[in-house]
């Protein structure tokens, strides 16, 4: 397990965006070092978007071989294919189509189309067979301090016999979604979470003390980043 999460600060989010989108180019770059191919869980949100632009903007992306990347995502919206809330479509229209990514390699989490999110999830399990190791791992918190779909208080987060899981009655909207589980985060050589926003100031710093909150408990094996604008570090001593 990493040692002590480092945190770094930022003016503000779209500083934050660009910093962030700056160690993404640098981290894949390291990854296919030897030739390997690098292993990516996205997130989804505002600031997440604003990274993936900020690396489709950035000249330093063509030293990345996109076709050597495989992208993965640690929860989805359970929404049908294309709607603009899932972080899928989110990511597409901000980064993976504008780079020459290969599309067999971009392991989306299942639209809904009337299955229901277990077998999503079941289906995501089966995909996620084929790695044994995530790269970089990239988290958001929400004020209530969840990461992924993982909310405070529920089951899922006792979940540890399997990766991937359907969460219905999410507090935040949309109510049905797919989550990686605290089993499947755990594989990852880094996590940074990157965060924005006055409103999530109280979770960051609860969860840089060991609080109570699922955003305390995903930690890289290699290392770990809290990646922040001045806003979400207002409560934490630095």
């Amino acid at each position: 397990m990493s040692a002590e999460p480092t945190v770094l600060v930022a003016p503000d989010a779209d500083a934050l965006a660009a910093a962030v989108a700056a160690r993404f180019v640098t981290r894949l770059i390291d990854a296919q070092s030897g030739g390997r191919v690098a292993h990516v869980v996205l997130t989804g949100g505002r600031v997440a978007s604003a990274v993936y632009r900020a690396v489709a903007e950035s000249a330093a992306r063509t030293a990345i071989d996109w076709q050597r990347v495989e992208f993965w995502w640690g929860d989805e919206r359970f929404l049908p294919e294309g709607d603009a809330e899932r972080n899928a479509t989110q990511a597409w229209d901000a980064l993976l189509s504008r780079v020459d990514v290969d599309p067999a390699k971009v392991h989306e989490m299942a639209a809904d189309t009337g299955q229901g999110p277990e077998a999503a999830a079941a289906a995501y399990v089966e995909e996620l067979k084929a790695v044994t190791a995530f790269d970089l791992l990239m988290l958001g918190v929400g004020p209530d301090g969840h990461v992924a779909s993982l909310f405070p208080g529920f089951p899922q987060l006792a979940v540890d016999d399997t990766s991937a899981v359907a969460v219905h009655d999410s507090p935040k909207p949309p109510p049905t979604r797919v989550s990686l589980t605290f089993a499947a985060l755990a594989k990852a050589a880094e996590v940074w979470f990157v965060v924005a926003g006055e409103d999530k100031a109280d979770a960051v710093r609860t969860a840089l003390s060991g609080g109570d909150v699922p955003a305390a408990t995903p930690k890289g094996n290699e290392r770990t980043l809290w990646l922040l604008d001045e806003a979400a570090a207002s409560k934490i001593s630095r």
